[in-house]
C-alpha cells in the first residue's frame, strides 16, 4: 500500500505549477494525493527538489492546489540551483508560484557568487527579483566589512546593501555609523544618511627618532673615531718632537772625524820639510 502511495505521489508531482516537475524523498509519508487542497507531509530525511530549489529537513509538508506551498520544519537547508544561493534555518515556506522563500528562526544565508554570508531571524528571499529581505538581528559579511543592523535590504544582482535599525559597517579597523546605510559591496563605496558618526584609523606608522645608547652599534663607532683621533694626535706629537730634535742636532759645531785629523798632520809634516 505504501508503495502504491508513494508511486502515485510521484505520478502526480509530475503535473506541473507553470510546467515545474517536483521530486521528493523520505522516510515515510502521510496524507493524500487525489485532492488538490489537501496536504502530504513528509518525515525524517525529508527531501524535496523543484527545477529552481532544493530542501532537506527533518520534516517536509506539501499544499495547496498543485501543490504550489512547500514547508519546511527543524534543521532546514537549501540551495537556489541558479543564482547559487544556499540557506540554513529551522523553518522556511516556499511560494512554487510567486517563487518567494520566508526563512525564520536562526537563518544563515550564503551567496557564494559575491562571496557574502548573512545571518538574521527572518528573511524573504525573492528568487525572481533576487532581493532579500532581513529583519531582526542582522549581520552581514563581506570582504573586510562587517555590517549589523535590525533591517537591511540585500539586492544580489545589483551588489548593493542597504541597512537601517541602529546599522554599522566595521570596515577594517574603521568604523562608520548613521540612521541609514547603504554599502556598494562592488566598489566598497559607503553612504551615510542621519546623525552620521564613526572612527578613522591612519594606516601610516610614525617611526620614533634612534637614540645612540640604543644603538650600540653607533657608540661602537663613535669610540673608534675618537681612537683613532687620538692615535692620530700622539702619531703627530710625536713626529714634532723628532723633527725638534732633529733641528737642534744640526746647530751643534761639527767634531773633525778622525781621517780629517790625520790628513791635517800629514800635510803638516810635509810642509815643515
Amino acid at each position: 500500500m505504501k508503495r502504491a502511495l508513494f508511486f502515485f505521489l510521484a505520478v502526480f508531482f509530475l503535473i506541473p505549477l507553470c510546467a515545474e516537475k517536483i521530486t521528493f524523498k523520505a522516510d515515510s509519508l502521510r496524507g493524500t494525493a487525489g485532492n488538490n487542497s489537501d496536504s502530504t507531509k513528509m518525515t525524517g530525511n525529508a527531501f524535496v527538489k523543484t527545477e529552481t530549489m532544493e530542501i532537506s529537513a527533518d520534516e517536509i509538508e506539501l499544499s495547496g492546489e498543485n501543490y504550489r506551498y512547500i514547508t519546511a520544519d527543524g534543521t532546514v537547508t537549501g540551495k537556489n540551483t541558479e543564482s547559487k544561493m544556499e540557506f540554513t534555518c529551522g523553518r522556511m515556506r516556499y511560494d512554487r508560484q510567486t517563487k518567494i522563500a520566508l526563512l525564520e528562526d536562526a537563518v544563515h544565508l550564503v551567496d557564494t557568487a559575491n562571496n557574502v554570508t548573512a545571518d538574521a531571524q527572518i528573511i524573504d528571499y525573492n528568487q525572481t527579483t533576487e532581493i532579500a529581505v532581513m529583519q531582526i538581528g542582522i549581520t552581514l559579511k563581506q570582504k573586510d566589512n562587517t555590517c549589523t543592523s535590525a533591517y537591511a535590504v540585500y539586492r544580489k544582482n545589483d551588489k548593493m546593501l542597504d541597512m537601517s535599525g541602529n546599522p554599522k559597517i566595521v570596515q577594517g579597523e574603521d568604523t562608520f555609523r548613521a540612521q541609514e546605510i547603504t554599502l556598494n559591496l562592488d566598489t566598497q563605496e559607503i553612504t551615510l544618511d542621519g546623525r552620521v558618526s564613526g572612527t578613522v584609523t591612519d594606516s601610516k606608522k610614525k617611526e620614533e627618532p634612534k637614540k645612540d645608547a640604543a644603538n650600540p652599534t653607533d657608540a661602537k663607532t663613535d669610540d673608534g673615531q675618537k681612537e683613532q683621533k687620538k692615535s692620530t694626535a700622539d702619531g703627530t706629537a710625536k713626529s714634532d718632537a723628532a723633527q725638534n730634535a732633529s733641528n737642534d742636532a744640526s746647530k751643534l759645531p761639527e767634531t773633525p772625524s778622525a781621517e780629517t785629523k790625520s790628513a791635517s798632520t800629514v800635510t803638516g809634516d810635509k810642509n815643515g820639510n
